[in-house]
Parts: C-alpha cells; structure tokens; sequence
C-alpha cells in the first residue's frame, strides 16, 4: 500500500480506492499536506493537526501559527502521518507518533490512572478530504500509517476511536471501534463516554 506517485490526481467521481497511494508526511509531501489542510480552513477549526502535539510538549511561540508549528515539527522529523494521495494530490492522512511526540489524549487523566502499559506508537487522527468520504478512504489511511509504522520497526500502536454502535456519525477525529476492529486492532478498555483504547502488536517489516 506505501507508495510514490507523480501522476496527476483523477476526478473524485471516477476515482478508485484501490488507485490511491500512501506516502509519509515529510519535508518532500508538506506542500500536498498543507494543501489538503487549507482546502478545509485548516481544519477543525485551523489546528492544523498540532492538538494532540501541543497542550504538554510542544508550545507554539505567540508569533507562530499553528500552520508554522505543523511544518516545523514535520521538518524536525517531529510529526508523522500517512498521506493518501490520488495522484499527486493528497485526500487524506492518519496521524501517528510515539507518546512523547503526541502526549495530548482526551481523557488523559482516566487514560494515565488505568494505563497497564504505554505504547511505542498512537494513532490520534484521521481527516478525509470532503470529497472523498463514504467510499473507504479512511481505511487506506489506517491502514497505510500501521504499514509505515512496520517499515520503522513496528511495535505496541493504540488508537482511540469512537464507539458508534454502528450508527452513522458526523466526521471523527479518531475514527471508529469497528473501523479499527478490522485492521485488527482489539479492545482494551473503554475512557470516557464513547471513546476507546484499541491495541495490536505491529510487526516489523524490516
């Protein structure tokens, strides 16, 4: 599934899942990244998906924008994600990182009381171009961030996602308890109402 690609982007209303590559957020993909965030206004209200890197570690200076800190950190080596690109243009991403790169969790609180173990990586967003949704989008993109993290070692990976008893939801963060299930992700427990801590044990493909 991780791949390059340099051929132009195919219209949405042709386009197959199965032609979408993945590649790494890096210095070579910000520009489609920052493409991708400034087509949705930076998303979730301009955050730039700085959140879950932000509230403990990693303060932005008073002059610094959320978009200067993302692309900072991403030339740092401090930010991952999988990109999913239609073409040269990228549609989707999932954020990943070690817990000390994204020690921002909600519920982190009840998260750090309940915690058996810390995982070598967490998987804290999921964001689809709008549109690209409904059509399996957000799979690739699990699915290519649990592939890149085999490629650097593999390891302990949780995600948190929502548990939606299988009703349909606006757009999440964090993606869904079912979603994860089928990358082969299992249940550990639940934190706060309908948030869940999901684990699997990625091997290395080094």
């Amino acid at each position: 599934m991780v791949a390059s690609t340099g051929s132009r982007r195919r219209s949405t209303s042709s386009t197959d899942v199965g032609s979408l590559t993945v590649r790494a957020l890096s210095p070579d993909t910000w520009d489609a990244f920052a493409a991708l965030a400034e087509r949705h206004n930076g998303v979730f209200g301009g955050c730039w998906c700085t959140w879950f890197q932000t509230m403990y570690s990693e303060k932005r200076t008073k002059t610094e924008s959320n978009r200067e800190l993302k692309e900072r950190l991403v030339r740092e080596g401090r930010a991952h994600a999988a990109l999913v690109l239609d073409g040269d243009e990228a549609v989707a991403w999932c954020e990943y990182g070690s817990c000390a790169e994204l020690p921002n969790i909600y519920h982190r609180r009840q998260y750090d009381d309940e915690a058996d173990l810390y995982p070598d990586y967490r998987i804290t967003c999921l964001f689809v171009d709008k549109r690209y949704r409904r059509r399996g989008v957000t799979a690739v993109a699990l699915h290519g961030a649990v592939d890149l993290i085999a490629q650097t070692g593999g390891g302990v990976v949780e995600g948190y996602p929502h548990d939606t008893q299988g009703k349909k939801q606006s757009v999440l963060y964090n993606g869904t308890r079912s979603l994860f299930e089928r990358e082969g992700f299992e249940l550990v427990r639940t934190k706060g109402q309908k948030n869940t801590v999901m684990r699997r044990t990625v091997a290395s493909a080094q």
